[in-house]
């Protein structure tokens, strides 16, 4: 057997700058499979993880095992264990490397500090000692090879940015286009080189996201408008009407706006957000409670909204228009101003100012409660990383509650944007007197005309989104280690 281990360390292990020895990794994978059938199972890697110190769980576990459980049997032989080692330990050699700074072999609190400067993660000293603190061990000072690889052997992190994030300097972006509380670091600033590639990265996936799904966002503002209790307008007769005026590419009117709109609000209220930090907690701003965060997110959510409304009602004008009203946006822009007035771009701005609050209260308060069950449901500390996917799902699930106690406002806000276009000869009504008009008309059900296609689009919004998201940030650079 020793042998064949040896043949099989030989095979994987070729040009690697520590030079792996067999004795090492044998030790390593016997001291995992504990009861020595020859494979790590999932509680064995669960117990190891626990043994290095770091958060352990079994979804934990489960994710080294999926990397490398190459013949999907649900564990790891000795051939995937060298395979997993080998690979993780030249990302973490390019890591370590990257933090040693003075080339002497260890780490200290000012090589960290350096490099997280330099990637645009601004962290105090005292938050750093905190993290090397844990890392060492033994009274010792320095953080040493040995050290660093024995902590994140079984943190399978590809980057600086995973590493940043379990050091709780990050945070995964939740990249649902109508969140109001904007993207943050949960103990750091983004410095002014790195948060204009993440807003570009979020506007790139948004434009992909909103693209892709705009046929759906065309389908809610028509339901929204035209469908009532008396033409009985549904999903299938709408989607045909709109095809039979205007073929399928009428489809993606107003997509060009909804698109436009994404740089300039996203910056607007990242900037505000930043603001609304500063004078909830002057002290320290990176500090925030989930109240704190929600007025932030509410006051960063009314600035950015009045500040691009215009554009708002600019693409219900053409997701409604009929072929030929309108040459473009600019076209439609000149008419709706030249007709109607200046006013005319901020109909409907009330009810969507006031839909921000019940909708970023549930959406921040749903989300923290399904994240912090899920992870008492996994007997995991409350610190701990879930994992993207989970993070994802209560974003999703968090997200389609708040949009639940808000999309009365928001039909209202649609109604209001579209009167003067829809009905030109009707004088032009007030929120109070809209909804009073549903409810006399179609009942509550009414106030929620529009909100199954809403609905259909969430899943692939956020799932496009996300991928979208992580491959342009990696092409632009985000949190790739500097050149040395």
């Amino acid at each position: 057997m020793a042998s064949e281990k040896d043949s099989i360390i030989l095979h994987t292990c070729n040009n690697y700058p520590d030079q792996l020895d067999k004795e090492r990794l044998i030790r390593l994978f016997e001291s995992f499979d504990k009861n020595g059938d020859g494979r790590i199972d999932i509680h064995e890697l669960r117990d190891a993880i626990e043994r290095s110190r770091m958060p352990a769980s079994l979804e934990h576990a489960q994710e080294v095992i999926n990397i490398g459980d190459l013949n999907r049997d649900g564990s790891l032989d000795f051939t995937e264990f060298v395979r997993y080692v080998t690979e993780q330990e030249k990302r973490l050699w390019l890591i370590f490397d990257t933090f040693d700074h003075t080339r002497s072999g260890v780490i200290d609190v000012d090589d960290i500090l350096i490099t997280l400067n330099r990637i645009g993660i601004h962290a105090t000293r005292e938050e750093i000692d905190k993290i090397h603190k844990f890392m060492c061990k033994d009274g010792s000072v320095k953080v040493d090879w040995n050290l660093w690889r024995e902590l994140y052997l079984l943190q399978p992190y590809a980057d600086l940015s995973h590493l940043a994030h379990s050091w709780k300097l990050a945070r995964v972006s939740d990249i649902n286009e109508d969140l109001t509380v904007p993207d943050e670091y949960a103990e750091a600033v983004m410095g002014p080189d790195l948060w204009w590639r993440i807003l570009a990265a979020g506007a790139g996936a948004g434009a992909v996201s909103r693209t892709i799904t705009a046929p759906l966002d065309r389908l809610k503002v028509y339901l929204q408008v035209h469908a009532s209790g008396q033409n009985k307008l549904g999903l299938k007769s709408s989607f045909e009407a709109m095809i039979k005026e205007g073929g399928l590419r009428s489809m993606w009117r107003g997509n060009g706006v909804n698109v436009l709109k994404i740089a300039p609000e996203s910056a607007i209220k990242f900037l505000a957000y930043e603001q609304a930090k500063r004078l909830l907690n002057p002290k320290d701003p990176t500090q925030l409670s989930i109240k704190q965060r929600l007025v932030a997110g509410s006051l960063a959510g009314f600035i950015s909204q009045t500040s691009i409304y215009p554009m708002e009602v600019l693409k219900t004008r053409l997701a409604l228009a009929t072929t030929g009203m309108y040459r473009g946006i600019w076209h439609a822009a000149r008419i709706i101003g030249a007709k109607e007035g200046i006013s005319a771009f901020y109909r409907g701005l009330m009810p969507s100012l006031l839909g921000i609050i019940p909708y970023a209260g549930i959406d921040l308060g749903v989300y923290e409660t399904l994240k912090v069950t899920y992870l008492r449901y996994r007997d995991m500390d409350q610190s701990a990383d879930p994992g993207v996917f989970v993070l994802l799902t209560c974003g999703t699930i968090s997200s389609s509650c708040g949009q639940i106690a808000s999309y009365p406002l928001a039909l209202v806000r649609t109604k209001l944007q579209a009167q003067a276009q829809t009905m030109p000869h009707e004088p032009s009504p007030g929120m109070i007197t809209i909804f009073r008009k549903i409810i006399e008309e179609d009942g509550p059900r009414g106030l929620y005309r529009g909100i199954l296609p809403n609905f259909m689009k969430v899943v692939p919004a956020v799932s496009i989104t996300y991928v979208i998201y992580e491959r342009i940030k990696r092409t632009l650079g985000v949190y790739r280690p500097p050149k040395q």
